[in-house]
């Protein structure tokens, strides 16, 4: 089963949330958070598989709660799950640790989708931020490529990461196995001095790659 914590301040929406992702066959609701201190508290009691994580909530926002929670927690995955598709929210979300970004207007379907891509080690970005972040990487200032450590067959792995293809689609679409993907991913990350796929993904944007 896969455990999830919910952290919104609004009572309505974590209850239909629960009610909705309670109802899919390998999820269960490990517990509910009303701000980013109460998040960061459960994640440490409950150790939740992913937590989906509002923005905006009193005490401690979603974006400090990521920050903590990665920082005591690294393989802890966080869904960010707002109404907030600005990048003023969207990039310091990324930069904190979250995993994924899904607006509340995603289909539920499409949520619990997303849920079990990330715990797949698969980055999930709604449309609509996609386009917030491309914009803004397409912006920023180049620094040195960081991509000149990668061997070739690492450049063709990070190429489909940024498609956002799972390990196993890599695997078919390179014709090499699952397990020599993982592999690829594994020393491709610390070459770009990133922590996961999704940071992964935008380095490669940024760097033209997608």
């Amino acid at each position: 089963m896969i455990r999830i914590l919910l952290a919104d301040d609004h009572p309505v929406v974590r209850r239909g949330l629960g009610f909705f992702l309670s109802m899919q066959k390998d999820m269960e609701i490990a517990g509910e958070a009303s701000n980013g201190a109460e998040a960061l508290h459960l994640a440490g009691e409950l150790k939740p598989d992913i937590i989906l994580m509002d923005l905006s909530m009193p005490e401690m926002d979603g974006v400090q709660a990521t920050k903590a929670i990665k920082a005591d927690f690294p393989k802890m995955k966080i869904l960010i799950l707002t109404s907030y598709a600005d990048q003023d929210h969207v990039i310091p979300a990324i930069e904190a640790g979250a995993s994924g970004y899904q607006l509340k207007d995603v289909e539920p379907g499409e949520l619990a989708q997303s849920i079990r891509a990330i715990l797949n080690g698969e980055n999930k970005l709604h449309p609509k931020v996609t386009n917030h972040v491309l914009a803004h990487l397409s912006n920023g200032k180049k620094e040195k490529n960081p991509l000149t450590e990668l061997t070739a067959r690492e450049l063709d792995v990070l190429k489909e990461i940024a498609k956002g293809k799972s390990n196993k689609e890599i695997a078919a679409s390179l014709f090499i196995t699952e397990k020599t993907v993982k592999s690829h991913v594994s020393n491709l990350l610390p070459k770009l001095q990133v922590s996961d796929r999704t940071q992964a993904a935008l380095l490669a944007v940024r760097e033209g790659l997608a």
